[in-house]
């Protein structure tokens, strides 16, 4: 649920960018969104994925704890990853034409807004819902448990 809310935050910001700029919303601006919305998507699963892993591996840590441990060791792939669109986004609005400025001025954004929700928002999310372990842990951790050792 707070992945999804961390989405609805980039899509909503991202479009409100338009309406406060007054950029016209053409077929470029629904890529745009629907951009953002895939790297926040992919960040917020590779973050809550190594959630999971943590809650698997620190089974007594506590909540608060495991989440900031997850977000520090997913932090510099996500940083990197959006750092090397940054600058190819940024080139386009540089040296781009008047056509696309208004593309790569959205998609800077939307950069910005997907990371700090996928970071501060889903994550803080999580805590303030006070998810338990077993929401994360998946059914085959449930089917090791209960099939017969050998």
């Amino acid at each position: 649920m707070s992945g999804v809310i961390a989405l609805f935050h980039d899509v909503i910001s991202t479009v409100g960018l338009y309406s406060v700029l007054g950029l016209e919303f053409n077929l470029s601006s629904v890529a745009v969104v629907l951009t953002i919305a895939g790297y926040s998507i992919n960040d917020t699963i590779v973050i809550f994925d190594r959630v999971r892993e943590n809650m698997r591996k620190y089974k007594r840590m506590e909540l608060r704890e495991l989440l900031n441990l997850s977000v520090n060791d997913t932090l510099s792939r996500t940083v990197m990853t959006n750092m090397t669109v940054l600058l190819s986004v940024a080139a386009l609005f540089i040296f781009g034409g008047p056509i696309i400025r208004d593309f790569s001025l959205a998609m800077l954004f939307g950069l910005f807004a997907g990371t700090y929700s996928t970071v501060f928002v889903a994550s803080a999310l999580l805590l303030y819902m006070r998810v338990r372990r077993a929401a994360f842990v998946g059914a085959e951790e449930r089917e090791d448990a209960a099939a017969p050792s050998r």
